[in-house]
């Protein structure tokens, strides 16, 4: 018998991730994409703790606040900009260096 795994690779996970992304974008998030809620329960929510049964991965998708998931893209925005050289940014910044 094969033990299910609640991730973000679980069918029943990624129904409740749609339904989820839908209220997060018409409520406050309109630009939210699939690939940002994936990557925040993937690499925030579960990173340390994997779900173990159907209802608490449910619970954790549909608990989910705006407010978490803006603060996780924040902090990997600013480690993938942390990466980079001002050149990178020329065409944001403007002038020459």
């Amino acid at each position: 018998m094969r033990i299910e795994q609640f991730d973000v690779t679980n069918r029943k996970i990624q129904l409740l991730m749609v339904i989820k992304l839908q209220q997060l974008k018409r409520e406050e998030l309109p630009s939210l994409t699939y690939k940002n809620l994936e990557d925040y329960l993937s690499k925030m929510r579960w990173k340390r703790r994997q779900p173990t049964s159907l209802h608490q991965a449910a619970d954790d998708v549909l608990s989910i606040r705006a407010e978490q998931v803006v603060r996780y893209l924040t902090h990997q925005a600013i480690v993938e900009g942390s990466k980079e050289s001002l050149d990178d940014f020329q065409d944001l910044i403007g002038g020459k260096f």
